[in-house]
C-alpha cells in the first residue's frame, strides 16, 4: 500500500462497513466526497447511517432522513429534543446490533460526538470530521472529544496544532472549498453572468444569512456603503441574499434609508457576487474563508447584543475572529467589532482597500499562499487517514 494512493488504488477488497452520520447540507457534501474516495480504496464497502441526497446518490443508506437533524436555534431544538433522542437511540441500536468497521461523525458535534463516544466504548473505532471550535472557546470540551474519537480530521492547520498539544490523534486534511474554488478568480466572467458593469468598482455586501444578523448589521453596512458612495459615486453595490425572506428583509432596509442607494440585490449566488467584487464588506463567518479563497480584499464587521458580546469576550481564547487572520496568525483583514463597527470606520476601511493597489496586491499574495495551504485534496486525505486507522487496527 502506498502512502498516497491514486483514486484507483485498492487497499482491500474486504466487505468493509462505514457508519457515517451527517446532520446538515455541508456535511452531506463532505460525506459524498469522502464516500467516493473510500470506495476507491474499498470497492466492496457499504455505507450506512444518516446522510442527505448527495451521500445517497453515492450509494449511501440513510436510516432516517437527514432533514430531521437539521435544526437551527435553541427553541427549535427544545421542541424536537425527544425526536432527536429517538433518532440517536435508533442509530446506536443499529450500530450495536450490526457493528460497522468504523463510525465517522461529520460536523454536528452536539449530536454526533455522543454517538461516537458510545460506539468507541463498545469497541468500534470512531472518527470525527470537522473540528468543533474548541480551540476558540469552551476549551474543556477537548476532554469529551478525547474520550469520543480515535481520530479527529481538521480542515485547518491551527486546529490540528491544538489537538496535537492535547495528545488527541489528528490529521489535517485541508478544506474542500480550497479544492473547488479556482486559484485565480474569474472576476470578469462573474460580472458578465450577473449582468454587472465590467468597469465600475464593485462592493459586495454580506450582512449574514440569518434574520438576526441582517437586522443587526444590514442598516450599518448600508450606511457604510452610502458613506463610500459619497466619495466614490461610480461604486456598484451588490447584496446577495440566501433566500426569499432575507431578500425581502434587505429590500425593506434599503427602502428605509433616507438616501436611495443604487443597489443590486441577488438571491443566492453569494460566491459569484464575491467573485465579481473588488472588495467585500461582510459579517464574520464562513464567508470570510470564501472571500479569502476568491482573493478578495475584505472588511469584517460584527455586532452582538451587549450581553452576548460581554459573555463571549470572556470565553473566546483567540486573538482574531476572521478565518484569514486565524490562518495567517496576523491581522490581514480589519475586524471592526461591536462599538468599533461604525459606518464611517467600516467605510474608511473599505475605501482604503478599494484604492490602495499596493495593499490589494499584498493581500492577493497572502491569500494565495493560504489557499495553497488549504488545498490538500481533502476528500483523498480524509479517506487516507481513515484507511490508515482501519489498516492499523486490522494489522
Amino acid at each position: 500500500m502506498t502512502d498516497h494512493p491514486s483514486k484507483h488504488a485498492v487497499v482491500s477488497d474486504r466487505p468493509i462497513t462505514f457508519g457515517i452520520i451527517a446532520g446538515e447540507a455541508s456535511g452531506d457534501i463532505l460525506g459524498a466526497g469522502l464516500i467516493r474516495s473510500l470506495r476507491a480504496r474499498y470497492p466492496r464497502a457499504r455505507f450506512v447511517g444518516i446522510g442527505g441526497d448527495d451521500m445517497i446518490a453515492e450509494g449511501f443508506h440513510s436510516l432516517v432522513p437527514m432533514e430531521r437533524l437539521s435544526v437551527m436555534g435553541l427553541v427549535e431544538v427544545l421542541g424536537r429534543i425527544r425526536e432527536l433522542f429517538q433518532i440517536r437511540a435508533r442509530v446506536l441500536d443499529y450500530f450495536f446490533s450490526t457493528p460497522p468497521d468504523v463510525v465517522i461523525g461529520i460536523d454536528s458535534p452536539d449530536f454526533t460526538l455522543t454517538i461516537e463516544r458510545r460506539c468507541r466504548e463498545a469497541g468500534i473505532p470512531t472518527v470525527h470530521y470537522v473540528s468543533p471550535s474548541v480551540w476558540a472557546w469552551r476549551q474543556k470540551r477537548i476532554f469529551k472529544i478525547a474520550k469520543s474519537v480515535n481520530l479527529m480530521l481538521t480542515l485547518f492547520p491551527f486546529e490540528a496544532r491544538f489537538y496535537e498539544e492535547h495528545q488527541v490523534p489528528v490529521a489535517f486534511v485541508g478544506h474542500p472549498l480550497a479544492d473547488r474554488i479556482p486559484m485565480v478568480p474569474e472576476t470578469g466572467k462573474a460580472r458578465q453572468e450577473l449582468g454587472l458593469d465590467d468597469q465600475a468598482p464593485l462592493l459586495a455586501v454580506l450582512p449574514g444569512s440569518r434574520a438576526g444578523e441582517v437586522e443587526r448589521l444590514g442598516t450599518l453596512f448600508l450606511e457604510a456603503a452610502r458613506w463610500i458612495q459619497e466619495k466614490r459615486p461610480d461604486l456598484q453595490l451588490v447584496i446577495p441574499c440566501v433566500n426569499r425572506d432575507r431578500e425581502k428583509q434587505v429590500r425593506e432596509l434599503v427602502d428605509a434609508l433616507d438616501v436611495k442607494l443604487p443597489v443590486t440585490i441577488v438571491r443566492g449566488k453569494s460566491r459569484e457576487v464575491m467573485a465579481a467584487s473588488d472588495v467585500v464588506l461582510l459579517a464574520s463567518g464562513t464567508a470570510t474563508l470564501e472571500a479569502m479563497l476568491l482573493k478578495k480584499p475584505m472588511v469584517v464587521g460584527y455586532r452582538l447584543s451587549d450581553f452576548s458580546y460581554a459573555l463571549l469576550s470572556r470565553l473566546v481564547k483567540v486573538p482574531h475572529v476572521a478565518l484569514p487572520n486565524l490562518l495567517a496568525r496576523e491581522a490581514l483583514v480589519p475586524e471592526l467589532l461591536q462599538d468599533d463597527a461604525t459606518a464611517e470606520a467600516l467605510g474608511s476601511a473599505v475605501l482604503e482597500r478599494l484604492e490602495n493597489q499596493q495593499e490589494r496586491q499584498r493581500l492577493v499574495d497572502a491569500f494565495t499562499t493560504l489557499h495553497q495551504t488549504l488545498k490538500q485534496g481533502a476528500d483523498e486525505k480524509a479517506a487516507q487517514a481513515i484507511s490508515d486507522l482501519l489498516e492499523r487496527r486490522q494489522g
